[in-house]
């Protein structure tokens, strides 16, 4: 046990620790904790106040001892640490608001997309993921329909459906030379429009249409096309 006048810190723990003949147990500061210490009851002890309440100089000394222009620009590293610390759960938990509104508002749509016959929107990778010059596999609308996400240049995103309009063979996207081949039977597709240019397909690639939305690509929907 402490008594106050060994507790160094501000006046406002020493104001609520004033009375001498009164012990002090830091453990206890509320009703029903007396297990803490034995049986004692936790009235015979003066609790002690909340520690984002006390106020701490930076230097140690106690506030009648410090400059009087520490009066007019305080600094409490308490209650500034405890400040913080509340500012970064607030933040967090902003955060994450945002997010579950944002998948919600995804699921509303999808509902309502759903009952119109039209497909979900579907997250398909965050933009940092597809390199440039390079793709992405993703399935859409169903698990089983591949498709890709083809990333031409830094500010382009193509996405089409992985399966080739002659025999549903896989295609592979040749970004260097601007299109898409079927290596099944030599076939061509433009890297940019989707269309045939070359071998037995005549039909273009089905377009997966796609959107950005706070640097993630999301699918939101098909565009079949005959011509």
């Amino acid at each position: 046990m402490v008594r106050p006048q060994q507790l160094g810190g501000a006046d406002a723990g020493r104001e609520a620790l004033d009375e001498p003949d009164r012990p002090i147990d830091p453990l206890i500061d509320t009703a029903g904790r007396e297990s803490l210490t034995g049986t004692a009851p936790a009235t015979l002890y003066k609790p002690l106040p909340a520690r984002e309440q006390i106020t701490l100089p930076p230097d140690g000394r106690p506030p009648r001892e410090q400059p009087p222009w520490r009066q007019d620009f305080p600094v409490d590293w308490p209650q500034d640490q405890y400040v913080a610390r509340r500012d970064f759960s607030k933040f967090m938990v902003l955060t994450s608001a945002a997010f579950v509104v944002g998948q919600l508002w995804i699921g509303v749509q999808n509902y309502f997309r759903r009952r119109r016959g039209a497909p979900p929107i579907q997250r398909v990778a965050a933009v940092e993921e597809v390199p440039v010059g390079g793709a992405v596999v993703f399935n859409y609308p169903a698990g089983h329909d591949p498709c890709l996400l083809i990333r031409p240049r830094a500010d382009a995103l193509l996405a089409y459906s992985q399966s080739c309009t002659h025999l549903s063979c896989a295609v592979v996207p040749r970004v260097e030379q601007g299109s898409i081949h079927c290596p099944c039977h030599d076939g061509y597709f433009d890297l940019q429009t989707g269309r045939p240019v070359a071998g037995p397909p005549r039909r273009p690639l089905t377009r997966v249409l796609v959107e950005v939305r706070q640097g993630v690509v999301y699918a939101t929907g098909l565009e079949r096309r005959t011509v």
